[in-house]
């Protein structure tokens, strides 16, 4: 069974994850099948960066999300995207919609 969970990576005491796909028989910082993203909860908003096409194709083959990655997808509206993505919506108009919420998300740079 494949599970999409999150692989620590950076330095002691400054912790920093890769998104990624991977055997449930694997250990968490062990072999993986597919990098999906980042998410740095160090920054001021968290830093969070995914291929969402890829997430939604390992969640449309039964992909299951561990806790900690289905809140960081629920604070990025990734799981009502894909429930519509489900019903049938055009992946295309998803993935715009997710940029624009994206860009929106970015913190402004003062001059």
């Amino acid at each position: 069974m494949v599970r999409i969970r999150l692989r620590r990576t950076g330095a002691k005491g400054q912790p920093s994850y890769r998104i990624v796909a991977a055997d449930k028989e694997s250990p968490r910082d062990g072999r993986f099948l597919e990098i999906l993203g980042y998410y740095n909860p160090r920054t001021d908003p968290s830093t969070i960066h995914v291929k969402e096409d890829r997430i939604y194709h390992w969640m449309k083959n039964g992909a299951q999300l561990t806790e900690s990655v289905e809140k960081i997808f629920q604070s990025i509206g990734l799981l009502e995207r894909f429930e519509r993505f489900k019903k049938g919506e055009n992946l295309e108009v998803l993935l715009k919609e997710s940029a624009e919420a994206i860009a929106a998300r970015a913190p402004k740079k003062s001059k």
